[in-house]
C-alpha cells in the first residue's frame, strides 16, 4: 500500500500514521519529498487490512493498493489463459471459438426443438435459452420456469448440445444446475454476491455478464466471488452497457475484449444480441468480436422473431444464423482461430 500524507504536517501527526500502519500488520517505509511525505506499507494485502481506513486520519491525503484486489481472476495469479471443458468435450477459451445460440426465451417444445436442431446443424456448440426471465416490467413474460428447464434438457438429449440458462435467485441454484451445463448470471444480478456464491457452489461453469453500469474493476471483483468459492470455471460476458446513446438498446463495448484479456485469464464471451438490441447489427458485432479475440459468442436465434415472446427485435432467424456461421469463418481464420 502507498500512503501519501498531506503537506506540512507535524512530526507527531506523521508518527500517528506510522503507529497505525504497524498496528494493522504492515512495516512502514518512509520517503520524504520536498512537499509531501510518502509511506510504503509493506505486507501481505491478502491476509491483512487494506489500510483504506487510514483515510479517516486528517493528515492522510490518499491510500493506494499495490496488489490487485481481484487476485484469483487476475493474470498475476494465473499468467496463462484458462479454459473450460464441458461434459461433451467442448472447450471454451481454446483455439476454437464457441458459438452459443438459441432463443431469448423458451416458449414451447416445438419452438425450442426447431431452433436447437437448426443451430446444431449450423455449427453451434452450446444451446442457450431462458427459462427464467428478469424483465423490467412485471407484466411482461417471465419465462416458463422449471417447465422451460425440462424442455432445455430434452433439447440437449436430442441434439447433444450443452445448455446455458440464466439463474435468478439463490434458492433456484441447485434446481437450475440439475438441468443446465452452464449457469448464466445476468446483468441485473452481476453484483448479487450471495447469488454468485450459490452459483459457484453448484460446481457448474458460470458465465458472468457485465452490469449495465459496471466498471471493469467491479466486474473483476464480482468474478472473484466465483473463484474464491472453489469454482475455477468462470467466463466473463460483455453484453452492452448503458450510455447516453439510444440508437441501440445498449452500447456494446468491444474494448472490453482486450482490456479483460489483459486483466484476466478467464475465457471471454460477447453477447451481440443484448449488446445492440438490433438483429440487423448482430452480424457486424459478431465479426468485430471474433476479430478482436473473443473466445465465444452468445447469439439469440428464433424460428420467427416477429412472434417471439421476448426481445424479438434482437433475434436473428434460423437462416440468418446459418449464414452468420459461414460469414464468421474468414474472421476466425484471420484471428488464428476456428469455428
Amino acid at each position: 500500500m502507498i500512503i501519501v500524507l498531506k503537506p506540512n504536517i507535524t512530526k507527531k501527526a506523521e508518527k500517528e500514521v506510522l503507529s497505525e500502519i504497524r498496528k494493522l500488520g504492515y512495516k512502514p517505509h518512509v520517503m520524504r519529498g520536498v512537499a509531501r511525505t510518502v509511506i510504503g506499507a509493506i505486507g501481505d494485502e491478502q491476509t491483512h487490512h487494506t489500510l483504506e481506513s487510514l483515510m479517516i486520519l486528517e493528515q492522510v491525503e490518499s491510500v493506494t493498493p499495490i496488489q490487485k484486489r481481484h487476485k484469483l481472476v487476475s493474470r498475476e495469479a494465473h499468467p496463462t489463459d484458462s479454459t473450460i471443458t464441458l461434459d461433451n468435450g467442448t472447450v471454451i477459451g481454446g483455439k476454437e471459438i464457441v458459438i452459443m445460440a438459441g432463443p431469448c426465451s423458451v416458449e414451447s417444445e416445438s419452438q425450442l426443438m426447431t431452433c436447437a436442431e437448426s443451430v446444431a446443424a449450423s455449427g453451434a456448440k452450446v444451446l442457450r435459452g431462458g427459462a427464467y426471465k428478469p424483465r423490467t416490467s412485471p407484466y411482461e413474460f417471465q419465462g416458463l420456469g422449471e417447465k422451460g428447464l425440462k424442455l432445455l434438457a430434452k433439447a440437449r438429449k436430442a441434439t447433444g448440445l450443452p445448455v446455458i440458462t440464466e439463474l435468478l435467485s439463490e434458492n433456484q441454484a441447485t434446481m437450475v444446475a440439475d438441468y443446465a451445463d452452464i449457469l448464466q448470471i445476468g446483468t441485473r444480478n452481476a453484483q448479487n454476491f450471495q447469488l454468485l456464491i450459490a452459483a459457484a457452489k453448484t460446481g457448474r461453469p458460470v458465465l458472468l455478464k457485465r452490469g449495465l453500469s459496471m466498471r471493469f474493476k467491479e466486474w473483476l471483483l464480482a468474478g472473484e466471488y466465483i473463484l474464491a468459492n472453489e469454482n475455477a470455471n468462470l467466463m466473463f460476458c460483455e453484453r452492452g452497457i448503458r450510455t447516453f446513446e439510444d440508437y441501440t438498446r445498449n452500447t456494446l463495448d468491444l474494448s472490453a475484449i482486450p482490456i479483460m484479456k489483459q486483466e484476466s485469464h478467464c475465457p471471454f464471451v460477447i453477447d451481440p444480441s443484448q449488446g445492440c438490441g438490433r438483429a440487423d447489427l448482430v452480424v457486424s458485432m459478431c465479426k468485430g468480436s471474433v476479430a478482436m479475440g473473443a473466445d465465444a459468442l452468445l447469439v439469440e436465434v428464433h424460428p420467427n422473431p416477429a412472434e417471439a415472446w421476448s426481445d424479438g427485435a434482437q433475434q436473428i432467424t434460423l437462416e440468418g444464423f446459418t449464414k452468420l456461421m459461414e460469414d464468421l469463418k474468414p474472421f476466425a481464420s484471420a484471428a488464428g482461430r476456428s469455428l
